[in-house]
């Protein structure tokens, strides 16, 4: 649970009602409907409640649904506010001026005209991050610009663009070459003809790559994303500007339908949802927009295939297992490790705790899926389905349990399997780290208490680290005090000591004269 905020400060994390004795914030799912929520720069807001003692706090507020940060986002509003005509007025101007420079159709016919343009005068402003005309040259001539922006790298804007890599933000860590192409490979494998791609820019590029260089791949993808730099790139039928935390399509209502066309197309037959969301982001407004892009396939379907379910790739850390299954039972959880290119962890090779934590949630029956051997999976048969080389079978759980790549340990008093690194506690009655408090959480995160995550990897992490640096700054600031007031006082007793030392030497001297 995310800990208290004060008024107008950004909501931290995602809070829990089952965490008694604690401060936090939760999300409230179900806002009332006759009143809409208030907009912000990134769309409607959402509705959160101060939690005490497991219990609701009197006031509701509204608060930025993209942004965990006040600097990139400092709405606030109490529900019950009344805000004054001016008041609104200022609001929609600032979220007008927060609204990227260029309408979506004006960045198409840039884009039009950049292509039909000879290579020598195609440019890129690496400062401005925007492809260049002959008429913007002169105001970044100052600025670095690339030269020369060949149609391979046109088809590449993650590899001109630098990402955004604010974790509290945008998070846009990129998949890794090995990864990208194995889901590439997997679903042509698996028949898909359509790719829903929501806040996977790299997945989005390389399926448009095949499909362009490969006659025979009949396979194409749509990109949603908060990144409004990719607008420059594509054309309306390949990009959406969009908020996947609020289902928030920026350019209105051509957009959705846009994107509806393509989720409806062929009776919804042959298409898939690939979603890399923010690990940091909230998993309960997250599952509420896939169920509303869900309820759009669904529009065209017939009566007969309402039992049909939207085939779905969900990429999230494997701790929020527990969480997302709350809203989508029917998900299994893959073995397979998605890697970063820009992630200073999560990357190929590594081994033991340091692997990647990324997997892929998904409602395909597991069978359906094979993993690569070579990368070091195997299938079970007892199981049926592929599974990492060191998640043994456990007989005693009928199951391959390990969910980190690390071979488990049965612990016959828990009746489960446990990491390799726990041990059972007779206090706690129950498995944990060897060196775990009794009197702290029982289960899970030592910050929080949610049994989801382990410390190391809270979102909540950083609010614990404010509160020790607000404690060691403090200690630092007492400790200068002191310090100073030593000083000062060295500096009177040597004042005293040197006015002592002068009275005895003017005695002397009129003692000698006598």
């Amino acid at each position: 649970m995310a800990p208290l905020r004060k008024p107008g400060e950004a909501v931290e994390a995602e809070g829990s009602a089952g965490r008694r004795g604690s401060l936090g914030v939760e999300v409230m799912l179900s806002p009332d409907p006759a009143a809409p929520a208030p907009l912000c720069p990134h769309g409607p807001t959402l509705l959160f409640v101060k939690v005490n003692q497991g219990r609701e706090e009197t006031r509701r507020f509204y608060a930025c649904s993209a942004c965990r940060d006040r600097k990139d986002c400092n709405f606030f509003q109490w529900e019950d506010e009344k805000l004054s005509g001016a008041r609104l007025a200022a609001r929609e101007a600032h979220n007008q001026r927060c609204q990227p420079p260029l309408t979506r159709m004006q960045c198409v016919e840039r884009y039009l005209k950049f292509i039909e343009l000879p290579l020598s005068q195609r440019k890129f402003c690496q400062r401005c991050q925007q492809l260049l005309l002959p008429d913007d040259w002169g105001e970044h001539c100052e600025h670095q610009v690339l030269g020369d922006i060949s149609v391979t790298q046109l088809k590449r804007p993650s590899q001109l663009l630098y990402p955004l890599e604010n974790k509290k933000t945008y998070a846009q860590y990129l998949f890794a070459d090995r990864s990208c192409r194995f889901f590439v490979d997997l679903l042509s494998s698996l028949g898909f003809r359509r790719v829903l791609c929501v806040g996977t820019p790299r997945l989005h590029e390389l399926i448009r790559l095949k499909a362009s260089d490969d006659k025979k791949s009949n396979i194409k993808s749509i990109l949603l994303d908060i990144d409004f730099r990719y607008s420059q790139f594509y054309m309306e039928d390949s990009f959406c500007h969009y908020n996947m935390f609020n289902h928030h399509f920026f350019d209105g209502k051509a957009a959705l339908e846009e994107c509806r066309a393509f989720l409806q197309e062929d009776e919804g037959e042959g298409v898939i949802m690939v979603t890399d969301p923010p690990f940091g982001g909230l998993v309960e407004p997250l599952a509420i927009t896939f169920k509303k892009l869900i309820a759009l396939w669904k529009e065209g379907q017939s009566q007969d295939d309402s039992h049909k379910e939207l085939p779905i790739f969900w990429i999230f850390p494997y701790f929020f297992e527990s969480r997302i299954r709350q809203f989508f039972p029917s998900f299994c959880m893959l073995d397979y490790q998605v890697d970063y290119d820009n992630h200073a962890l999560y990357k190929h090779g590594k081994t033991g705790r340091k692997q990647s934590p990324v997997r892929i949630f998904t409602n395909i029956p597991p069978n359906k899926i094979i993993l690569p051997t070579e990368e070091g999976y195997r299938f079970c048969p007892l199981c049926q389905r592929y599974v990492s080389l060191e998640n043994q079978h456990c007989e005693h759980c009928d199951s391959c349990t390990s969910k980190d790549g690390r071979k488990w340990n049965h612990c016959f008093l828990c009746k489960k399997c446990v990491k390799p690194s726990w041990i059972h506690c007779s206090i706690c009655n129950h498995c944990a780290v060897p060196d775990h408090s009794c009197e702290g959480p029982k289960d899970g995160c030592f910050i929080c208490g949610e049994l989801d995550h382990k410390r190391t990897t809270c979102p909540n992490i950083s609010l614990s680290k404010r509160a020790n640096n607000t404690l060691f700054f403090r200690a630092v600031r007492k400790q200068k005090q002191r310090k100073s007031n030593k000083m000062k006082l060295e500096t009177t007793k040597g004042q005293s000591m040197n006015h002592t030392s002068v009275t005895r030497k003017k005695k002397r001297r009129e003692r000698a004269h006598q």
